[in-house]
């Protein structure tokens, strides 16, 4: 994983990243957690397959594996989530012990 690069979803707007909250019924304020895509061209079909009225207000970056935890504690995220299938979409969520 630490190898690895991954692709994240910014908004162009505030600069803020694209989290998914697996429990919508929570009433805490979480920050959620941060999804990440294992190609570009993920992120970009995720974008205009959920999102295509505000596509163009976001950007995808690139991160590599190594950044992931110094981003997580930075931006105080509960983890990560792994988009599987960008359609679905199939999400693998996993927390930093």
């Amino acid at each position: 994983m630490f190898s690895e690069t991954y692709y994240l979803i910014r908004s162009k707007m505030d600069g803020r990243y694209l989290v998914a909250h697996p429990r919508p019924d929570s009433t805490s304020d979480e920050t959620g957690y941060l999804l990440l895509f294992r190609e570009n061209y993920d992120a970009l079909s995720y974008l205009n397959t959920h999102g295509a009225d505000v596509a163009d207000r976001f950007g995808v970056e690139s991160i590599s594996g190594s950044q992931i935890k110094n981003m997580l504690q930075r931006w105080g995220f509960k983890g990560i989530g792994i988009v599987q299938d960008p359609l679905i979409p199939r999400i693998e969520f996993l927390s930093p012990n």
